[in-house]
């Protein structure tokens, strides 16, 4: 195919065309792959994405469903190829979520001793125990935030008035929680918050010109400790993150409890420490 042809062909690709690709990209499958695994045809997903026809409505969420796409992405999908979304939003303090909240309270009261926080997708603290609010007063003295506000633990962990002179680590931390917003930001459509977020961490001045691009080589998961210090007090933790199953309501599906536990023993008579004042 000489060039004029392929430009033609890129020009031609439906808009779900290049989703599915992109999809397919990132998830590292070949066309057959997903063939196989939504249980058509290598033809006709081809001729898909490349405009040459139009999936139903259940072809779509097959589809989604074989590239184990997030809810809120398989909307866009559903709108991309012509029709409604199908996925709802519920805020958390709506009424209906009443007992989703008591959920979250039980898990994160579970996790008392060590400390834990539920996240939204944008990585808003939704809720805290008492064992995240005593390490946060205990080793971030300057982060108390406005009443009622939800604070955003990515941009505390960036601000000098916030988490960051109190992680011995930084470089380490911060490094990894921007690929991670790279990586999440991969797919977010335009106006999502998690691009703004994006952006204005790396307008930073102190943030290295390379972390501006996403490292391909980067592990999606990785266990990284953080290293808190303020003073002779030090605590070596680590986060182990629970996700609430496959929920049908985009806030459920992206909602997040993520647990901060000790590394070591030092660790440990710390924490002990600070649950008995």
């Amino acid at each position: 195919m000489g060039k004029a042809a392929a430009k033609t062909a890129e020009k031609n690709v439906s808009p779900i065309g290049k989703y599915l690709k992109n999809w397919r990209t990132t998830r590292r499958m070949s066309q057959l792959d997903l063939a196989c695994e939504a249980e058509i045809s290598a033809r006709h997903l081809s001729f898909i994405e490349t405009g040459r026809a139009e999936p139903s409505r259940d072809m779509v969420i097959t589809l989604s469903e074989a590239l184990e796409i997030p809810l809120r992405d398989r909307n866009a999908l559903l709108l991309a190829a012509g029709y409604a979304p199908l996925y709802s939003e519920t805020d958390i303090d709506a009424p209906e979520m009443a007992h989703i909240r008591t959920v979250i309270d039980f898990m994160l009261e579970s996790y008392n001793p060590y400390g834990a926080v539920a996240l939204d997708a944008h990585w808003n603290v939704l809720k805290s125990n008492r064992a995240y609010d005593k390490l946060a007063e205990t080793f971030f003295p300057g982060l108390a935030g406005a009443p009622g506000e939800r604070p955003n633990m990515l941009r505390q962990i960036f601000s000098d008035e916030g988490m960051r002179p109190y992680i011995a680590n930084w470089d380490e931390v911060a490094y990894y929680m921007i690929q991670r917003m790279h990586r999440e930001a991969m797919h977010a459509q335009v106006g999502d918050p998690t691009l703004q977020l994006l952006e204005d961490l790396l307008k930073r001045e102190d943030v290295p010109r390379r972390w501006h691009l996403f490292d391909v080589s980067a592990p999606a998961e990785l266990l990284i400790p953080v290293h808190l210090k303020i003073g002779d007090l030090n605590a070596r933790l680590f986060s182990v993150i629970t996700m609430l199953g496959t929920p049908q309501d985009i806030t459920l599906q992206e909602l997040r409890i993520e647990a901060f536990m000790p590394a070591d023993e030092e660790t440990r008579e710390v924490i002990s420490a600070l649950m008995e004042d």
